[in-house]
């Protein structure tokens, strides 16, 4: 398992996902993303669905982070809620199984989970959205957290932007961490190694062209609001 970790150091991670209604939802699509996300450099990708990982898994050599997203009727814990889910992603390849790892109500607990992945001799990354949190996922036997769902409670960080107080305060707690969530920028992405991320996530900046349309159509429709300020 430490292997894994380390060939993925101080590199880029890409989130090959597609949001409920996109075009590039089928997997045959999530599998295009994430060799293109490979060839560009990518040393990981994440991927969420059990059949989107194992459809990926044959395509491609780099480590798979593997979720599920399964909204539950008494928690609004959704990433890789259950041990079954636990369960279907170790089966399906994934080399890293991420999860909720948020203080909220929730189906299963913590060490529950990461028992059943280091059962399936797999890497237990967290997804926390504070320092509190990540401190006890830690406790509870994670190998490593990641600042995924800041921004996602409502006790987070709601700002917009990457949540590098976390970061440094992550880093100051010697816990192994992963950046994930709003890097926007290469330069974020950057920031976040320099920070002390083991390795960083990008996603919708690279994967959801959607989003990143939506980005540039909003900059020009702002423009357009506003007077037009270009000295001659």
């Amino acid at each position: 398992m430490t292997n894994i970790l380390e060939e993925i150091r101080g590199a880029l991670a890409v989130s090959c996902q597609a949001a409920d209604g996109s075009p590039l939802q089928p997997t045959e699509f999530i599998v295009a993303l994430a060799k293109a996300a490979v060839l560009g450099g990518a040393r990981a990708v994440r991927i969420e669905g059990i059949e989107n990982v194992a459809a990926v898994r044959k395509a491609v050599s780099v480590p798979i982070i593997g979720i599920t997203k399964i909204a539950q009727l008494d928690s609004d814990v959704y990433i890789t809620p259950t041990i079954h889910d636990v369960q279907e992603l170790c089966i399906a390849g994934a080399d890293i199984v991420a999860f909720d790892a948020t203080e909220r109500a929730r189906p299963v607990e913590v060490s529950d989970l990461v028992a059943e992945i280091h059962r399936a001799e797999k890497i237990a990354m967290a997804d926390v959205s504070t320092l509190a949190e990540a401190y006890a996922a830690m406790s509870s036997g994670a190998d490593l957290v990641s600042t995924t769902l800041s921004g996602y409670t409502p006790y987070s960080t709601q700002d917009g932007s990457p949540d590098f107080a976390l970061m440094r305060g992550l880093s100051t707690a010697s816990i192994p961490f992963v950046a994930e969530g709003r890097l926007w920028e290469p330069a974020h992405a950057r920031l976040a190694i320099e920070y002390g991320a083991m390795f960083a996530v990008v996603g919708s900046a690279i994967t959801r062209p959607d989003v990143i349309t939506r980005r540039f159509a909003d900059a020009v429709a702002d423009l357009r609001r506003e007077p037009f300020t270009m000295e001659t």
